[in-house]
């Protein structure tokens, strides 16, 4: 008896995935490469244009506009509070890949909020929702706002070879 699966589209409004091979660790150095760079002076922030691609570990986000903005502890030292991507922002960990119109990443919580059309590609599967939350540090992702996929159930094999 042979079976007919077809591809089924289905919607819902939030879903939980795991994202990338590994744990990210976001106390890992950040690394920034652009074609341009302009530092505001009055709130130190910093924003990076054309082609800007972030490394940290085993994640890379690569976006036409990043801005940097910055903390200073009570100690008086200075980090990475957050980063704000914009245009064509691509996040990859491993073999999961991310795309949507704007990306903010909150280096203390570990965690990288993506909105506008959200598509995750994951071996043959893909998801595509108008919000994602990546935690790096747990591996894993959340995504609400109008969630669809398409599931491609396994066929029986064919033993005619």
């Amino acid at each position: 008896m042979t079976s007919l699966f077809l591809s089924l589209p289905v919607s819902a409004q939030t879903a939980s995935v795991a994202f990338g091979s590994a744990k990210a660790d976001p106390t890992q150095p950040v690394e920034v490469t652009s074609d341009k760079l302009a530092v505001n002076q009055v709130d130190g922030s910093a924003e990076f244009t054309g082609n800007v691609l972030i490394i940290q570990g085993v994640m890379r986000l690569s976006a036409a506009r990043v801005l940097v903005i910055y903390k200073t502890d009570d100690t008086g030292k200075r980090g990475i509070e957050r980063l704000e991507a914009t245009g064509d922002v691509l996040l990859v960990s491993g073999p999961d890949a991310a795309e949507a119109q704007k990306a903010e990443y909150s280096i203390d919580q570990g965690t990288i909020v993506m909105t506008g059309n959200v598509l995750l590609n994951q071996g043959t599967g893909s998801l595509t929702s108008q919000r994602m939350v990546v935690n790096l540090t747990t591996g894993t992702a959340s995504m609400a706002g109008r969630v669809k996929t398409i599931l491609n159930p396994s066929s029986e094999t064919d033993d005619s070879n």
